[in-house]
């Protein structure tokens, strides 16, 4: 029963992964660009909940909305100020202001809520769940973070395919020039992008704070960078990738704490990554790209 404690534990973690991964896979699949600022929305969804739940006393969900609200918000901020003057720029230009945008939210976080760890207070009230004469213990935070995941998956699939809006992000996402000429408003597409990638963080960000509650302003830092490698391992631009590329991560990542070194989870995590790209260059589900020239 403990290989299926740490497994589903593992899922729960990986479904975490999964849905930040589904914010860089939208923005690369899309604008062609790595927003390596999304772990800190993260962080910054986490901070709006623990400031509506502890200091103005809000309800927890109408805290997560408003999280929500606030991430978005941010991600089209960021888009506007940060990228969109870049939009034709090389993407090394892209990659350091990425890495700019995420050192201002971290300091900006440090002045305000300082370097001190907060203990996070769980949204979810769900009780857990004891089998087998309590060898399997599944906690009210795994279910909802599971279910949570396949939900937005599917939301999120049907939303592509089956609205004006989701239409017009594959347009982009195949040729900018094309669709803007076939009257796709390109700068909406994209905001509306990052809106949406940094509202899923912002649910990210509550679930994994209240699976592990403690925050920080570092708190997004290394679970927005594994929720790369999770993009990247599934085939980043590929959402059905971004979900199996996270829920593998964070399998991989906790019976490898479980059963040969906490230490060395990291390490195993990222020589997997280097692995398959070494077998596969286009991640599990990617496609090689041909470019006509």
């Amino acid at each position: 029963m403990s290989f299926l404690n740490y497994f589903i534990n593992g899922l729960s973690l990986g479904s975490v992964y999964a849905i930040i991964a589904l914010g860089y896979t939208m923005v690369y699949g899309i604008a062609k660009m790595l927003n390596f600022a999304h772990g800190d929305v993260i962080m910054i969804g986490g901070f709006a909940v623990y400031v509506c739940t502890s200091s103005l006393g809000m309800h927890p969900l109408i805290a997560v909305l408003i999280s929500i609200v606030v991430c978005t918000v941010l991600g089209i901020t960021i888009e506007k100020v940060a990228y969109k003057p870049l939009r034709k720029a090389s993407p090394l230009a892209v990659l350091i202001t990425a890495i700019g945008v995420s050192y201002f939210l971290q300091n900006l976080a440090l002045i305000i809520f300082k370097s001190d760890t907060k203990l996070f207070t769980s949204v979810i009230s769900i009780p857990l769940i004891s089998l087998a004469d309590g060898k399997l213990v599944i906690t009210g935070e795994t279910i909802v973070t599971i279910i949570a995941c396949l939900i937005i998956m599917v939301i999120l699939t049907l939303f592509i395919k089956k609205t004006k809006a989701g239409q017009a992000m594959l347009a982009v996402s195949e040729d900018k020039e094309a669709a803007e000429l076939m009257g796709v408003n390109v700068n909406r597409t994209i905001s509306l992008t990052f809106a949406i990638g940094s509202g899923l963080a912002a649910i990210a960000g509550v679930l994994l704070c209240s699976a592990y509650p403690t925050l920080n302003p570092y708190t997004g830092s290394m679970p927005g960078i594994k929720a790369f490698v999770a993009a990247v391992f599934g085939g980043i631009g590929s959402i059905p990738g971004a979900l199996v590329g996270g829920l593998l991560l964070g399998i991989i990542e906790n019976l490898s704490k479980a059963y040969i070194s906490s230490q060395m989870a990291d390490a195993i995590v990222f020589s997997v990554l280097i692995i398959v790209l070494l077998v596969k260059p286009t991640g599990l589900m990617g496609k090689k790209m041909s470019e006509k020239v």
